[in-house]
């Protein structure tokens, strides 16, 4: 079927607004019709060359729509039915078949398309587009996606709003609450108050982090951060050393540390901060290319601290998403303060405005 698509020709190209051919679904493939998606730094890290992903590309990976059609096999969703799209995993890994399914043996290959044999779309003016980012390619009225990667949800919340669920704040909250999993009365420090850190900081509260301090160099997301539940903030511009400053705050250091930033002078300095058997939490994309993140080994040692990556937050999103949504119902988890919607035909406008830090976090909300 023909859907309007957003194609990046090559390498920091923009977003172009095209008409593209979608295959018909596969025996295990569905048909969403996009609501709304989610813009994310991932999307824009493939598109400039930072994260390796096949041009031309349709990106996109925050999707959320409902159901159109499905394929012979397919038994999860049926048509009508309101998903969130999840990244792409293929189900028979040791990791998919132990309940990690972000731990995917095929994680990376199936999310940035290294099988240049992938699907693709033709394009309206010729040639073809590579479909399947992250499972999805939801930068469009409508995409095509395994079934593994549709999530169903409750029908009574705004559907443009959960896109995001998918992949950003699916990361920032599961890293706490499936990862760190924070004791009640907890102390915790979170770096980066983009939509990542500000969804961690929303988990810890629901976790009941006693003491829980946002770091940033934006005052503006610095209060956001405090009205979400951070109960002090650091001003990366004004703190001086900032691991003195956390022990201003708790003396004893922080139980854990969430780095949403990706910039490695101040996870090093935080570090300073971090109590005995206290946990560095890794989930930014790193800023400074080449320049190893440097951590006092002995000082780990000694202390018996550790660091982590996490991957989507170690969700298993059919069992989190869900989950996420009904905490928003019940006001525990107010994500939506996060969003500012944009048509989609604005797309590059969202991309200047959240580059530029007047929002945190865009998501494209697709015309009738």
């Amino acid at each position: 079927m023909k859907t309007l698509a957003a194609v990046v020709e090559s390498v920091k190209q923009p977003f172009q607004l095209e008409h593209i051919e979608l295959p018909e679904p596969g025996d295990d493939e569905v048909l969403v019709r996009i609501v709304g998606v989610g813009l994310c730094h991932t999307d824009l890290a493939s598109k400039d060359g930072l994260i390796d992903a096949p041009f031309p590309n349709v990106f996109g990976h925050e999707g959320a729509g409902i159901v159109e059609k499905v394929g012979s096999r397919v038994s999860k969703v049926a048509p009508g039915d309101h998903v969130v799209l999840a990244p792409a995993f293929d189900g028979t890994c040791p990791h998919c078949l132990s309940g990690e399914p972000m731990y995917c043996d095929q994680f990376f290959a199936l999310n940035f398309q290294a099988d240049p044999h992938g699907p693709h779309a033709e394009r309206e003016h010729g040639g073809r587009a590579r479909l399947g980012y992250f499972g999805q390619s939801s930068f469009a009225h409508y995409t095509l996606v395994n079934q593994r990667s549709t999530i169903k949800v409750r029908k009574d919340v705004p559907l443009k709003l959960l896109g995001p669920l998918g992949c950003g704040i699916q990361t920032g909250a599961g890293t706490v609450m499936n990862g760190i999993r924070p004791k009640a009365g907890s102390t915790m420090a979170v770096i980066g108050m983009g939509p990542v850190g500000l969804a961690a900081i929303m988990a810890a509260q629901v976790c009941g982090c006693a003491t829980l301090i946002a770091i940033d160099q934006v005052e503006a997301r610095l209060d956001t951060a405090r009205e979400l539940g951070a109960t002090h903030v650091i001003n990366t511009r004004q703190a001086g050393n900032l691991g003195e400053a956390i022990r201003a705050i708790a003396p004893r250091g922080v139980d854990a540390i969430v780095d949403a930033a990706g910039v490695n002078a101040l996870i090093g300095a935080a570090i300073g901060g971090l109590a005995i058997l206290g946990h560095v939490a890794l989930v930014a994309v790193p800023s400074a290319a080449g320049k190893p993140l440097e951590l006092p080994w002995l000082t780990f040692l000694l202390a018996g601290q550790s660091v982590q990556g996490y991957i989507e937050g170690n969700a298993i999103s059919e069992v989190f998403i869900p989950q996420l949504i009904d905490l928003y119902l019940q006001g525990r988890f107010p994500f939506d303060r996060l969003i500012s919607f944009y048509p989609f035909h604005d797309i590059e406008q969202a991309v200047a405005d959240q580059h530029a830090g007047k929002i945190i976090k865009a998501v494209l909300e697709m015309e009738a």
